[in-house]
């Protein structure tokens, strides 16, 4: 991450060791890994609460589609039963029908003889 090479770290500590001073340098190393370690704790603990934040959305989004999917999977059953208990029971008020092959043909119209007019009376 950093690419710190052993050169470097070699005048670090040369640098660290002039300042500090070497009866003093246990000291500021412990008090150093100390502070490391409760950053380190810190990063943890920020990282597990960040991954436990997106489980729990990805697990409301989860629920939501669960939902939505289960509402969907009720409403086609209910129309599944709806068009079978429509289709087993034939409306009562409806006739048959009957197929225009087996229909009689419509009966010609007899077109009736004219009246013969009335006598005439008194000539």
């Amino acid at each position: 991450m950093f690419e710190i090479s052993w050169s470097e770290l070699l005048i670090l500590g040369i640098v660290t060791l002039i300042f500090v001073g070497p009866k003093e340098l246990p000291v500021f190393l412990r008090t150093l890994g100390k502070y490391a370690g409760m950053m380190r704790r810190h990063a943890n603990d920020f990282k597990a609460q960040f991954d436990a934040a997106m489980r729990e959305a990805e697990l409301d989004t989860m629920r939501e589609e669960m939902a939505a999917m289960q509402a969907r999977v009720n409403a086609e059953v209910m129309g599944a039963k709806h068009a079978l208990s429509d289709a087993a029971t034939p409306p009562p008020s409806q006739p048959a029908s009957v197929p225009a092959s087996l229909k009689p043909e419509a009966e010609p119209q007899l077109a009736m003889p004219p009246m013969p007019a009335p006598p005439r009376m008194g000539s």
